[in-house]
């Protein structure tokens, strides 16, 4: 079928729901709920996007099966033309939701396409698993499914090595049985962020690796309905708390919910299994696939478009108090200027030095990928707090949208308005800001921003252990013996 639109998902949630659970109730329809609707509208909005005369072209591709028009975040990229168009693609999704939904379906498909096209690599754990992983890219490809995924096993403690997390394995996740028509698993599972989804992809995270000589039944990777019997989403408070888009303009739309994922003995068909019972396979999956740095590249696409949100949000907030000139203010819309060229300048670069992989794939080099994805990690805390500074007490005492309309409207309206804005103007674009920096809402993003990326320290030894620094070494050591 052809790249869906807006109301084929919502049809497609209402028809198959996953079994949510919020606030201790199990909710019935997440398309209706008033703490999940708004970010099911958004993800709607995506997919009619690639039906829209003015963009439609730059957001799908020809299928190479089908021939139908297919979302151009799956295709393959083999040419530095095949990966500017999904680019622009991508950036077209981030702008709608300002960047503020990090897990938009573009970050999964990018890394399904790099899966299947290193089928190879499943294939030397069983030969049919080369052929499953294809199958379901290609399932997910046509039929323009909503995924989830979730990385991580819940653990009891940390046990730190040198450059990585080990999973502790006594609560993981893991195969209770197998059969003749697949594997049965149980366990728990976090964080499935966005499942409002159709399907949930289970595989290994980078950055938490089952240690050597785990039992092999904790060792997979597999993809399964959202819907499927016996799996269940406990989600976090919603940071939707059923306000208008002037009192709530980010949390009433973008919110994308964060859950963990509860396995009763769920069954998984053999043809959905891409790996099994080999810890060293799984823990080398994402590497060997290069499936992160596509999704890398997805993520520092959209960090673009948040910090450009940044800056004009910050521009237009000193443009109606009348601040820009002032020495503090120029300085901290330089550090989001220089924040906001350095991410567009390290993508440029990981564009620039794309190569194809052993597979055929076109990947955006990995170095300037990880600096950019590292930096965000300390670039977007700062974003909040600039905001907050830039806007000082406008934050604080903060009219909501009935206020405007209240007792004290005439009040509101002789003594909020400025030289630049009406009373109205200044109290929208200021909820605006605090949505951004103080709401809960928007302390879900610093928190999302400083962990998504993995963890600070983490990234730090990862990156001193992957840069090659021995051309430099040799470098000074020739200028040291030249005398």
């Amino acid at each position: 079928m052809p790249a869906r639109n807006g109301q084929q998902y919502i049809d497609g949630l209402k028809e198959r729901p996953p079994s949510l659970y919020l606030r201790g109730e199990k909710v019935k329809d997440p398309t209706t709920h008033p703490g999940l609707s708004g970010g099911v509208k958004t993800l709607a909005r995506l997919y009619d996007l690639q039906h829209d005369p003015a963009v439609g072209s730059e957001m799908t591709y020809t299928s190479p099966t089908s021939g139908d028009k297919v979302g151009l975040s799956f295709i393959t990229p083999r040419t530095s033309e095949d990966m500017d168009a999904r680019h622009n693609m991508m950036r077209h999704w981030a702008r709608v939701s300002c960047g503020m939904m990090g897990r938009t379906p573009d970050f999964l498909n990018v890394s399904l396409m790099a899966m299947a096209e290193a089928g190879d690599y499943f294939g030397e754990d069983r030969p049919e698993f080369k052929q499953n992983i294809r199958n379901y890219y290609e399932k997910v490809r046509e039929e323009d499914l909503v995924l989830t995924h979730t990385l991580v096993n819940l653990q009891r403690s940390r046990v730190p090595t040198e450059t990585i997390l080990h999973d502790n394995t006594d609560i993981a996740l893991s195969v209770v049985k197998e059969t003749d028509a697949g594997i049965v698993v149980h366990g728990a599972r976090l964080l499935a962020t966005l499942p409002i989804a159709d399907e949930i992809a289970v595989y290994p995270a980078r950055s938490h690796r089952l240690p050597t000589g785990a039992p092999g039944r904790t060792s997979f990777a597999f993809a399964i309905s959202c819907d499927a019997p016996g799996l269940r989403f406990l989600c976090r408070e919603s940071m939707d708390l059923g306000r208008s888009h002037f009192d709530h303009p980010l949390g009433s739309r973008f919110e994308e919910m964060d859950a963990l994922a509860f396995f009763d003995n769920v069954f998984v068909p053999w043809e959905r299994v891409f790996l099994l019972g080999d810890p060293d396979r799984c823990n080398n999956m994402s590497r060997r696939t290069h499936q992160y740095l596509h999704s890398g590249h997805q993520v520092v696409i959209k960090n673009v478009v948040k910090l450009e949100f940044v800056l004009g949000l910050a521009n237009l907030m000193q443009h109606t108090l009348g601040s820009g000139q002032q020495p503090q203010m120029m300085q901290m819309t330089a550090e989001i200027i220089e924040s906001l060229e350095t991410t567009k300048a390290l993508l440029r670069s990981a564009e620039a030095d794309a190569a194809l992989d052993e597979w055929g794939v076109l990947c955006p080099a990995e170095m300037p990928l990880t600096v950019a994805r590292h930096l965000f990690i300390r670039m977007y805390p700062r974003m909040g707090e600039i905001l907050q500074l830039m806007g000082s007490s406008s934050l604080m005492a903060l009219p909501t949208e009935a206020d405007l309309k209240g007792p004290l409207a005439d009040e509101l309206a002789s003594y909020l308005d400025t030289d630049t804005a009406t009373a109205e103007d200044r109290v929208r674009l200021f909820r605006l800001a605090w949505d951004t920096c103080c709401s809960a809402f928007g302390s879900r993003q610093i928190l999302y921003e400083r962990f998504f990326q993995g963890d600070v320290y983490r990234n730090v030894v990862l990156l001193n252990s992957l840069y090659d620094k021995e051309p430099a070494t040799a470098f000074v050591r020739e200028f040291l013996e030249g005398g």
